[in-house]
């Protein structure tokens, strides 16, 4: 290894160590990454454990997620029921006023017709 002496500009000295280059192409591995340890079988079924929990958690939030939106659909079913028959409602009572507006001028359109033609005889 090389040893270099720096200075900064603050008049901190510090030392640089170079390593030499590996040629064999192959990182450390070691170095880098600590060694695994052996699980024990209880540290094993407490990881098995914990993952049958977690998935638990995430099937319950997955089923209420789908109840809350089954529900929401059965709201917006109701709702559209309820405007449908809104509607039906109103333009029956509409057609059922129109309908009797025009047998009411009908009726006075009789009875004048017959006034003309009494004054005649």
């Amino acid at each position: 290894t090389s040893s270099k002496l720096n200075k900064r500009a603050s008049g901190q000295a510090f030392e640089v160590i170079l390593k030499p280059p590996s040629f064999d192409g192959v990182p450390e591995l070691n170095a880098t990454m600590p060694q695994r340890r052996e699980l024990s079988m209880e540290e094993i079924q407490k990881k098995l454990e914990a993952a049958e929990e977690r998935r638990k958690c995430q099937e319950a939030e997955l089923l209420k997620h789908l109840a809350e939106k089954r529900e929401h659909e059965r709201d917006v079913i109701q709702k559209a029921l309820e405007e449908n028959n809104n509607f039906i409602k109103n333009a029956k009572e509409k057609l059922e006023q129109k309908m009797e507006a025009n047998k009411e001028n009908r009726e006075a359109l009789l009875v004048a017709m017959l006034e003309r033609l009494q004054e005649k005889v």
